[in-house]
């Protein structure tokens, strides 16, 4: 109980550092709006999904993609917000109080996820304006679509966990915006969140469907009752969100473990 109260204090803190700088916010929103923007009507045209190349199914199979897009890419600014913390000594600082040490990094990550969380409520708010419907291709109901946006938030969360190791592991923000970003954009694309993977060369096919983020945008389809769940026989795309919740669970534990121990070496 000590240890989560003294992790809610730096979540606070966190929290009212973010209030403080409205454009780590507002720029935060500005991007995954971009995407949604730019991917439902640059590409909406020729993309093809199942049998279709309609713009409407094809909008409605990019939003669960662009929704784990949003909250994976927190986790560059996760890593970015401990590296400047550490950078400036603010982390000596806590190191001093007699508080717990895995406090600092997890109520960052609990800051990080309430700000993904409100990215993720405009995003929806967004895409429903455009045209994104639950329900589109299969019924569904709305226990559904929360237990889907539960899946991203845990998949954000646990990322966040790698962006604080790559925090502590460099010594300016800058590197670690680079770190955070550099080995996103291969989960991000080589995965079925903007296009169906059967579609992918035979060789790349294995590892997207194998991929912690293809199983959470096969959830999130699943149970948005959007397009393009289409079959495979890949354990992840058959039971995608019971895939999605060990993926998750394991890099929380395996990340936090590692970005702890990381945290009390530097220490001593």
């Amino acid at each position: 109980m000590s240890s989560m109260n003294d992790s809610l204090v730096i979540a606070r803190r966190n929290l009212i550092r973010m209030t403080r700088i409205p454009e780590m916010i507002l720029f935060g929103l500005v991007q995954p709006v971009m995407f949604v923007v730019l991917f439902t009507y640059v590409f909406g045209g020729s993309m093809q999904i199942g049998d279709s190349t309609d713009p409407d199914v094809y909008k409605n199979f990019l939003m669960a993609g662009i929704f784990a897009q949003t909250v994976t890419f927190a986790t560059a600014g996760a890593g970015a917000g401990i590296a400047d913390d550490m950078h400036k000594g603010l982390i000596d600082r806590f190191r001093s109080l007699p508080m717990a040490r895995g406090a600092v990094l997890t109520g960052r990550t609990i800051a990080d996820l309430v700000q993904t969380a409100l990215t993720l409520f405009v995003l929806a708010i967004v895409a429903l304006i455009i045209g994104w419907r639950p329900g589109y291709a299969e019924p569904t109901n709305i226990g559904r679509i929360l237990a889907g946006f539960g899946l991203l938030l845990l998949l954000g969360y646990a990322f966040t966990w790698i962006g604080a190791l790559i925090g502590l592991s460099v010594r300016t923000p800058e590197a670690a915006t680079s770190g955070g970003l550099i080995w996103l954009f291969p989960v991000t694309f080589i995965s079925n969140a903007f296009v169906d993977s059967s579609n992918l060369p035979g060789w790349l096919q294995p590892i997207a469907e194998w991929n912690p983020f293809s199983a959470t945008v096969q959830a999130c389809r699943k149970l948005f009752g959007d397009p393009g769940v289409s079959p495979s026989d890949a354990w992840p795309m058959q039971y995608p969100v019971w895939a999605s919740l060990i993926y998750s669970v394991l890099i929380v534990v395996i990340f936090r473990t590692l970005s702890v121990r990381k945290y009390r070496r530097a220490d001593g």
